[in-house]
């Protein structure tokens, strides 16, 4: 889930990732979702394969996801926070990034079941959004593909069904949210 994100390259980015780790949902916070725009030469036309969900409010969507029983950990720069790498990614779980210039908002951060953070040693404070995305991504990957999450297909024969119509029927002229060069 990308809350507020204002940099079109990051969105591209993060949704590419998430299609190479097999995420099949990417939720975005946005009261302007016209304003979403990804650029092929970035996401490769990975969106395609992703369902893409918009939300007004951050309220509104990780009480959503709670409803159908994910915990939420959000990111965050706060060292308190627990290393990402401890976090157990093999249960039903939504990861939040913040936007690329405040991170994640207070009302997400009190809506998290659990706070997490990239240990960083330089004088930097924080990563590229896309960057941390991917490297939170590829370890809830890693402990999953551990967990045997990906020996098989998980969907159900008849939702699969569903999507590949759906995947097949999409274009660049029905895609919405992409970016015309």
């Amino acid at each position: 889930m990308l809350e507020g994100v204002t940099i079109a390259h990051n969105a591209s980015a993060v949704a590419r990732t998430c299609e190479a780790v097999g995420a099949l949902n990417l939720h975005i916070i946005s009261p302007h979702p016209e304003k979403v725009i990804f650029n092929e030469a970035i996401t490769t036309r990975a969106e395609k394969w992703l369902l893409i969900h918009f939300h007004q409010t951050t309220t509104q969507a990780l009480n959503l996801l709670k409803g159908q029983g994910l915990k939420i950990a959000v990111t965050t720069l706060s060292p308190l926070a627990l290393p990402y790498t401890e976090l157990d990614y093999c249960q039903p779980l939504a990861l939040v990034f913040g936007n690329e210039a405040e991170g994640a908002s207070a009302e997400a951060l009190s809506l998290s079941d659990f706070q997490i953070h990239i240990p960083m040693v330089g004088l930097v404070q924080s990563l590229n959004l896309s960057v941390s995305a991917a490297i939170i991504l590829y370890e809830a990957f890693r402990q999953r593909q551990a967990c045997g999450w990906y020996a098989e297909r998980r969907l159900p024969d008849s939702e699969f069904e569903q999507l590949l119509k759906i995947w097949l029927a999409n274009d660049r002229q029905r895609h919405p949210f992409f970016e015309k060069k």
